[in-house]
């Protein structure tokens, strides 16, 4: 299974085959993700981070956490349009005791899914532009 974040491309691939994860030794920044059902939940845990992500963002900003980081995210269908997502943040070097954070993720009927793409604020783009208008000049 797959999950795609529209923010900075990032799509993670969730094994749901009963495969373990691989050896404590490899270590990625989204870390290593495996799923399974318990009932109508899809129970999703993620290991071997490698400390260098924030737990606000996949770049490093946010809280910090280490390489201990594991989560246990839980996806429930609710109700046809709902799905209730909880997740469980665990890491012994970053904070005493494991927190939960929950909220309902709503299908919106009208949202489109757009490329997130780098411009540079567009502070290059009028440079560019008339870098080539004077070549071609």
């Amino acid at each position: 299974m797959t999950i795609f974040h529209e923010m900075i491309h990032e799509t993670r691939i969730v094994y749901i085959d009963g495969r373990p994860h691989p050896s404590d030794r490899l270590h990625l920044y989204m870390g290593d993700s495996r799923g399974h059902w318990e009932g109508a939940t899809l129970v999703v845990e993620t290991t071997n981070f490698n400390g260098k992500t924030g737990s606000y963002g996949r770049n490093g900003n946010g809280n910090p956490t280490s390489d201990k980081l594991r989560l246990v995210e839980r996806f429930t269908r609710a109700e046809a349009n709902t799905l209730q997502y909880a997740v469980t943040i665990e890491d012994p070097q970053t904070w005493t005791k494991p927190w939960t954070v929950a909220f309902p993720l709503r299908r919106e009927e009208h949202y489109m899914l757009y490329e997130y793409a780098c411009h540079e604020g567009n502070y290059a783009l009028p440079n560019i532009l008339s870098g080539a208008r004077a070549t071609e000049r």
